[in-house]
């Protein structure tokens, strides 16, 4: 059976806490879960906390073009890439669950890009294919949000990537997850506008955790964003976009103007 594990506040307190969540619960926990599950007996109503970014990552690491229907609508490829696009986004970028994503004044096109994300657990250096998954934490929602307009000005992607509030996360962090097969859907306004299989991706979860380790090391906490199905579009203030991959909830956001 899969755990929920946040990150929370209660109102008029600044101080972050791990938790795990059971039913209407969350349960304080005296540490980061994946250095041991430590219980401290005490709960908060889940309704009557704040969460915030399930995960404080020493970097998030993203995949480029990692569905064939995404290559397809895609400014920067006319082809699937022969082995993974990597890029970071910065710890900066990231919110959680409800937070507010800022359009910013820069860029004069912003989109969303809902993804499933890995959780690292532990320290991972040259991890083989078959051994990954001893080295996942867990999963949850992520949105790679990207001021697509600079992108394409920039070749390169650390500005359109990279802005404060362009990673929300969240809502929280599954346990468990039958990674090979979810669906994955950006929902802008109410309206499905992304919804793709992570059974249709280039590179699966496996072997992104292997090769990404052959690069750099991953370290306890790290995220990999997976990549995103077709249907990208523009946000504007006021919009409200939800990430839904299935088996881990609905992350929401709502933009607003610089």
């Amino acid at each position: 059976m899969s755990d929920r594990f946040t990150r929370f506040t209660v109102p008029n307190a600044e101080t972050i806490h791990f938790g795990i969540i059971e039913n209407d619960n969350v349960e304080l926990l005296k540490q980061h879960p994946w250095s041991g599950l430590e219980r401290t007996g005490k709960y908060y109503l889940l309704k009557e906390v704040i969460l915030k970014t399930p995960v404080a990552p020493s970097k998030i690491v993203c995949i480029g073009l990692n569905y064939h229907a995404h290559v397809k609508e895609s400014f920067s490829a006319d082809k699937a890439p022969d082995r993974p696009l990597i890029f970071l986004k910065p710890s900066s970028s990231i919110i959680g669950p409800g937070d507010a994503i800022v359009h910013p004044s820069q860029s004069k096109r912003v989109d969303y890009e809902a993804e499933l994300g890995v959780v690292i657990g532990r320290e991972a250096k040259n991890v083989s294919v078959e051994n990954t998954l001893d080295y996942v934490f867990g999963y949850t929602c992520v949105n790679d949000v990207t001021a697509r307009d600079l992108q394409k000005i920039d070749g390169q992607w650390s500005r359109a990537k990279g802005f404060d509030t362009f990673c929300p996360v969240g809502p929280w962090i599954v346990s468990e997850l039958d990674y090979k097969d979810v669906l994955v859907e950006g929902i802008l306004n109410d309206k499905v506008m992304q919804s793709g299989r992570t059974s249709q991706m280039i590179f699966d979860v496996p072997f992104l955790i292997s090769y990404i380790s052959s690069i750099m090391t991953l370290y306890p906490g790290d995220l990999i964003s997976t990549g995103t199905p077709s249907g990208i579009s523009p946000m504007k203030p006021g919009d409200t976009i939800l990430v839904r991959v299935e088996n881990i909830g609905t992350l929401e956001n709502k933009v607003v103007a610089p």
